[in-house]
């Protein structure tokens, strides 16, 4: 693509805003910046869009965020069912709200009813949403944890998870198949008079919170020792406030202390320089104001509260990091384990994990007589097999989860979801307090009962079309030149999910991986150890995943220590 023919386009074609001309003059001189955000178009990838906000077809913008909505109007046309409408959520950054209402329009434009958000919300209440009511997709405009000049767009199709084979192929090509002019909108009132433009908010809400307590198990624990936990929450800005906030209420939690530097929306993130709740810096607040409370769990959500961070006190009053997996395997054995002690786990219960998520999730599944399913990594693909469940008509969801810090109980959404994750780990820590436990208490239980299983993961970020190239040159050393060890681990199988084999390095037999086409390699090595890399969907990083099992939590923390370091050092030769 010529990205000075198209930057000249975009300067000169009155079909663009006098304040995108402005913006893009300002870099007239900038060849670089031209060429980043002109030299391909933001690719619209398999659940949606995600990058920089400003002027460019590399770039979110009104522009780009109409064109991927007329794409998928064209697409749902298609398929004749532009009856059943559309429903739209954003989050709290910049350029969201405004964002959705240009989706809306475009949709409106097209025949097809916008549901609109009045205000922000979670991403598990926009899933959620979409089966409430009976849509044909979804859109949240949401970056989810990247940093402030990220915005993005998740589509999701009527069963309320993000977009999977054959939608997410069929929407793109119709995304491709036009240009930003193509896109058709209307003005807002006619779209309301019309009755294509619904804004919708406190009848949603009350039924997504009515669904999540409708998981509650132990509610006697709750009414218990719900006045005396304490419990330390910050939603870094975003969505989960008023969500969160509200279920622990109404269930009984009575200590809820938010932070107060956190608790309202900013798209600005001014208080952390990455929203993340996996990154130390999202919790210094937290934790300084967890220490003067003496809290007894510590919990942050990402800006669309899709993930949940966790720090727990232990006994001695000294605060533990939770990682994704652990607070994913905690609240897997705590769930499969109580309803196994209440009424009974069904015969064809299955725990649903990501190829990446900690193998400890399987040492909890053997142990409950429970089905594990590995699936490809992100969320959207966990709820493809809930779907999966429901159209066989065979097969129980009873929990899934994946090592980024997300995970869904029950099947109200179908990605994740750290409103339920937050209710439960609090359900979860009332009734370990009224064995006289402490959540750590529990997970050191856990690795006592399963194995010391430690995970980790090292990730790489490679800007610009410079990065791309990088990252492409090391997935493609490591699928044609397998390692015959790692960290003094032997490979023992090699994953290759771009070609679908699985190879066994001694025999050298070769067997398909039994999941889709992916850009991902995994080795199998001794000791149980394991890696996985692969780029991510959403950023400019790759990512190298990997888990040892020691003989003790020291032993396997040291263990892991060598391991990254003999990853890194593979990744400055690579480099």
């Amino acid at each position: 693509m010529d990205y000075m023919k198209e930057y000249e386009e975009w300067m000169t074609n009155p079909f663009f805003s006098e304040e995108t001309r402005q913006e893009l003059l300002a870099i007239k001189d900038n060849d670089k910046e031209i060429k980043e955000r002109f030299y391909a178009d933001l690719e619209f990838g398999t659940a949606g869009l995600r990058g920089i906000i400003g002027a460019g077809i590399n770039r979110m913008n009104d522009y780009v965020v109409a064109k991927a909505t007329q794409g998928l109007a064209n697409y749902i046309i298609h398929r004749k069912k532009q009856s059943k409408g559309v429903v739209i959520a954003f989050d709290s950054r910049r350029c969201s709200p405004e964002f959705a209402d240009v989706a809306a329009l475009c949709l409106a434009a097209n025949g097809i009813k916008a549901y609109v958000f009045e205000s922000l919300r979670p991403t598990p209440e926009l899933s959620f949403a979409v089966r409430y009511f009976g849509c044909i997709a979804g859109i949240n405009i949401t970056a989810s944890h990247n940093p402030p000049e990220y915005n993005g767009y998740k589509v999701y199709w009527e069963d309320g998870a993000q977009i999977t084979p054959p939608h997410d192929a069929g929407i793109m090509k119709e995304v491709k198949s036009i240009s930003v002019q193509d896109a058709k909108t209307m003005p807002k009132q006619e779209a309301i008079h019309e009755g294509l433009y619904e804004i919708v908010g406190k009848e949603v809400d009350d039924a997504y919170i009515a669904e999540l307590k409708k998981l509650v198990i132990h509610q006697d624990c709750i009414d218990k020792y719900g006045s005396e936990l304490k419990i330390v929450y910050t939603p870094l800005h975003g969505t989960g406030n008023v969500p969160a906030r509200r279920i622990l209420r109404e269930l009984g939690f009575q200590n809820v202390y938010v932070v107060p530097e956190q608790e309202l929306p900013d798209g600005e993130f001014p208080t952390v320089s990455y929203p993340n709740p996996e990154a130390a810096e999202a919790f210094e607040l937290a934790l300084k104001l967890a220490k003067e409370r003496d809290a007894d769990l510590v919990l942050a959500t990402d800006p669309d509260a899709d993930r949940l961070g966790v720090y727990v006190k232990d006994k001695e009053g000294e605060y533990h990091c939770l990682t994704g997996n652990m607070s994913g395997s905690l609240l897997a054995d705590y769930e499969l384990g109580q309803i196994k002690a209440t009424r009974g786990l069904p015969e064809d219960g299955a725990l649903i994990k990501t190829i990446v998520t900690t193998n400890l999730a399987n040492s909890v599944a053997e142990h409950y007589g429970v089905k594990v399913i590995e699936v490809l990594t992100g969320f959207k693909f966990i709820g493809q097999q809930i779907l999966g469940f429901e159209q066989k008509r065979s097969g129980t969801y009873l929990f899934g989860f994946e090592e980024s810090y997300g995970c869904l109980i029950g099947t109200h959404a179908r990605d994740k979801d750290a409103i339920v994750a937050t209710m439960a780990l609090c359900e979860a820590a009332a009734y370990y307090k009224s064995k006289d436990m402490t959540l750590w208490d529990a997970m050191i239980d856990m690795y006592d009962k399963y194995g010391y299983h430690v995970d980790d993961i090292k990730t790489i970020t490679l800007k610009g079309v410079d990065g791309l190239e990088k990252i492409k040159s090391i997935m493609e050393t490591l699928k044609n030149n397998t390692p015959k060890e790692i960290a003094g681990h032997e490979v023992l199988w090699a994953r290759n999910y771009d070609d679908d084999t699985a190879t066994n390095m001694k025999t050298k037999a070769v067997l398909p991986t039994g999941l889709p086409k992916s850009n991902v390699v995994y080795y199998d090595l001794a000791d149980e150890a394991w890696l996985c890399v692969r780029p991510s969907g959403t950023e400019p990083k790759i990512k190298f995943y990997y888990g040892v099992v020691g003989t003790s939590l020291e032993n396997a923390q040291e263990l892991s220590a060598k391991f990254g370091e003999a990853i890194t050092k593979m990744i400055e030769n690579m480099l």
